[in-house]
């Protein structure tokens, strides 16, 4: 077996076997260090078995250049472009979907001191190499590493294919980088370092619309974009531990999406009142002071969150009740009479004095199939809802007018107005009703996106801070309506142009079965065991590499992969400015604890505060 592919490989010589290294242990070959000096020189390397060869003439570097004393009876390593050019390792063994290379460790330190951040970080577990293959280069993401045994001086580590791109005859550089691989190397290829040039021309765009978010790790100067069709074409997820930076990284992909389109559609459910401050020039707030939510716009399902506290077997007999009620009273709208049916779940104004009528009508009957108890408990909640002023922000008297076109156009952001997101503060909103408000908001979103689907409406993105609690994993999911429609979006939103975005701390507590339809992850450091296994098992295997630093993240930094991004990448968001950054900054201790005087009117307002709004 000779010269296959240009030179690249060496003959299989059995006659050189005898030869090893100066310690004369003949179970032990020779150290790759040598091997890899060999094949600059133009040498029959020591080790015959599967010693590669690549000769690159273009970027030939005289020996003579690595070993010149530096005055300090040590040999200086080789200059910066002779590490680019240099190899520093060679592929072991090939797979479908990843290789094992040996590198040589004197190799990696004489890359450390190198200029450019790429080659210095070069064989580090998170960083790329690059391996040629025919007249192409293959990049790759070095997974982890350990040390070979069998031989001194040599690091055993396993590698991620992430694509390919071609070489410029004339520089030796990449260029043309796209997704995949085509042509595998084989065992015995040589490994080089991945440049910063190399990178800048991976991640450039590719002319789609693009927002960029931070900066590519370990380079100091290229940019990390998202590709915006991408990446909300096909949903995304940002997770993150608490105090990683995950909402302030939240708001910043958000205004950059805002910036890109001025006239876009977001809607963002915010259960903790942080992202208003964000949004104040650029979006519209709504909250239980403003959002006038008809009570009207629920459906069936919806309607028996709220009225009914029953449960088992009762619960069925009380949603009878309330299904043949709700329908009376729908039907004397003077809407329906408009339209050619009214089911229960029709959007159509009625009073609740009609509902709380029917009630009181169907518990005098005769001829009722049971007791007058579930009638008294679904008339008892009915009338608490109404007396609970906490409560007036969705079932107050004044929103029985039709305002279902103006209350849509406001939410949606039809037409823009130069606000492009609604932020839906949701803090203020009873506990026992917000997941029902959530719900109701998310089901508007995608019935709106349904039955406009012949007039070719705008898209709209669901960005839902704190998913966990809304889209609870199989274990703890309660069979609430608000979980149901934020996984029907996850499955078929796509189709109707309804983008979804996940922001949780609790990957783990989510819905596999939605996450696994996020096209785009982008997860910030997670300190949960359980929560770093869930996210790898949603990753493609191509990004396991980059997944193994999440750990080790620093604060907003992230690990992006899938359809946003062309490959896997670490990032260092950009700093936000801080009239947008969100109200989540954590207080300090030691500052506040040191402050004293005006506790007692601080308390008093924060009592009267506490008593006008609960």
């Amino acid at each position: 077996m000779t010269d296959m592919g240009g030179g690249n490989f060496r003959v299989f010589d059995p006659s050189r076997m005898e030869e090893f290294d100066d310690r004369g242990d003949s179970a032990r070959p020779a150290p790759l260090r040598d091997r890899l000096r060999q094949v600059d020189a133009e040498k029959q390397p020591p080790r015959p078995a599967i010693e590669t060869a690549q000769r690159a003439p273009d970027h030939r570097a005289e020996p003579a250049a690595c070993e010149e004393p530096d005055g300090s009876g040590r040999t200086s390593g080789p200059d910066s472009g002779a590490n680019a050019a240099l190899p520093i390792g060679v592929v072991l063994e090939v797979a479908g979907a990843g290789s094992q290379i040996a590198i040589d460790t004197q190799r990696l330190t004489e890359c450390v001191d190198d200029p450019d951040p790429s080659i210095a970080m070069t064989g580090q577990v998170g960083s790329q190499i690059k391996i040629r293959v025919g007249n192409s280069w293959l990049l790759a993401s070095v997974r982890d590493q350990r040390q070979d045994r069998r031989a001194a001086g040599s690091i055993v580590a396993n590698i991620d294919f992430l694509g390919e791109g071609k070489e410029e005859k004339l520089t030796g550089k990449l260029h043309g980088f796209r997704r995949g691989v085509t042509r595998y190397p084989v065992p015995g290829a040589m490994i080089y370092p991945a440049t910063t040039q190399d990178l800048r021309q991976v991640y450039a765009s590719d002319g789609r619309s693009s927002i960029q978010i931070g900066t590519v790790y370990p380079t100091r100067d290229i940019r990390a974009g998202l590709y915006v069709d991408a990446l909300l074409g096909k949903h995304f997820a940002l997770l993150g531990s608490t105090g990683t930076g995950k909402s302030t990284s939240a708001a910043l992909i958000l205004h950059r999406i805002c910036q890109a389109a001025p006239e876009g559609h977001i809607v963002m459910i915010d259960p903790h009142g942080e992202y208003s401050a964000a949004f104040r020039e650029t979006g519209q707030i709504l909250d239980v002071s403003n959002l006038q939510m008809p009570y009207w716009i629920m459906n069936f399902e919806e309607h028996c969150e709220v009225f009914l506290t029953s449960e088992g077997s009762a619960r069925q007999v009380d949603a009878d009740i309330l299904a043949k009620c709700l329908l009376s009273a729908r039907q004397k709208s003077r809407l329906a009479s408009q339209l050619s049916k009214i089911t229960v779940d029709s959007p159509v104004p009625y009073l609740l004095s009609d509902l709380g009528a029917a009630l009181q009508d169907a518990m005098g009957k005769l001829d009722k199939a049971t007791n007058s108890a579930p009638y008294m408990r679904i008339k008892n909640k009915l009338d608490e809802i109404k007396a609970d002023p906490r409560y007036q922000f969705m079932f107050s008297g004044m929103l029985v007018a039709d305002t279902m076109k103006d209350f849509i156009s406001r939410l949606f952001r039809l037409p823009g107005g130069g606000k492009p997101i609604s932020i839906i503060d949701v803090s203020g909103v009873p506990s026992d009703v917000t997941a029902t408000v959530v719900a109701v908001l998310s089901r508007l979103v995608f019935d709106f996106a349904i039955w406009g689907r012949e007039e070719k409406t705008r898209p709209i993105l669901l960005v839902c801070e704190e998913a966990h609690r809304y889209v609870p994993s199989e274990k703890n999911a309660d069979g609430s309506s608000v979980g149901k429609i934020l996984s029907r979006i996850a499955k078929e939103g796509r189709k109707y142009g309804v983008s979804l975005g996940l922001v949780t701390q609790r990957p783990s507590d989510l819905a596999e079965g939605v996450l696994s339809q996020c096209g785009t992850i982008i997860s910030m450091r997670l300190n949960n065991e359980r929560d770093q296994a869930f996210v790898k098992a949603a990753m493609p295997e191509g990004a396991r590499g980059f997944l193994d630093s999440i750990p080790a993240l620093r604060n907003r930094e992230c690990i992006i992969c899938g359809e946003g991004v062309a490959i896997p990448i670490r990032v260092s968001f950009d700093t936000l400015e801080e009239a947008k950054r969100p109200a989540s900054d954590d207080p300090s201790f030691v500052e506040l604890w040191n402050e004293a005087g005006g506790e007692e009117d601080q308390v008093e307002r924060i009592v009267a505060r506490w008593r006008n709004n609960s």
